[in-house]
């Protein structure tokens, strides 16, 4: 998976925005992936790396990308006038923390994975990512279909160019001090 860099302009900060979604897509495929694997082989290197990557991701760029979103993409909908866009948005923050509180309940089975450990029940683990990758796939979709072509029409250049900043900012100093 190449590192896509936060951008300086509106389009390719959306740009930068939706490389991350696949990214989060890609994610997501391998933790099907991880499931399906236990349960034809068990735990083999291969869903311990699954598992490893997984944590790695989702405790790391997911939340930057979310933190991303609520700083530089959310206050200009949260400050429209279309009571539409208001409540999408509300429901994308809202979202955020419901995704945070899925990843919490799953993450100790995923690091056990990872360690080489099963002390879970594998079918439990398996209805919680059904939950969490069905409610990351509608919020994605959302905000690709209205949050981000909205707050493309409001978010003038400059704000733009800031937010990359910021975003690369962030990540550079999260890259430094994991």
């Amino acid at each position: 998976m190449g590192k896509a860099s936060p951008a300086s302009d509106s389009s390719s900060l959306f740009e930068f925005l939706d490389h991350t979604h696949r990214e989060i897509q890609q994610q997501l495929q391998g933790l099907r992936e991880l499931m399906d694997t236990m349960d034809d082989q068990g735990l083999t290197p291969a869903t311990r790396a699954l598992a490893t990557q997984a944590l790695d991701y989702f405790n790391g760029a997911a939340r930057q990308h979310h933190l991303d979103e609520e700083k530089h993409v959310f206050p200009a909908l949260l400050g429209s006038q279309n009571p539409q866009v208001i409540q999408v948005t509300e429901q994308l923050v809202q979202d955020h923390g419901w995704l945070e509180e899925n990843w919490l309940e799953i993450e100790p089975s995923i690091s056990a994975v990872a360690s080489g450990n099963l002390w879970f029940e594998p079918a439990a683990l398996r209805q919680a990512l059904t939950v969490f990758e069905a409610l990351y796939l509608d919020h994605m979709q959302l905000e690709e279909s209205v949050a981000y072509p909205e707050a493309q029409r409001r978010l003038l250049p400059s704000d733009a160019a800031g937010a990359g900043r910021e975003m690369a900012k962030r990540r550079s100093q999260a890259t430094k001090h994991p």
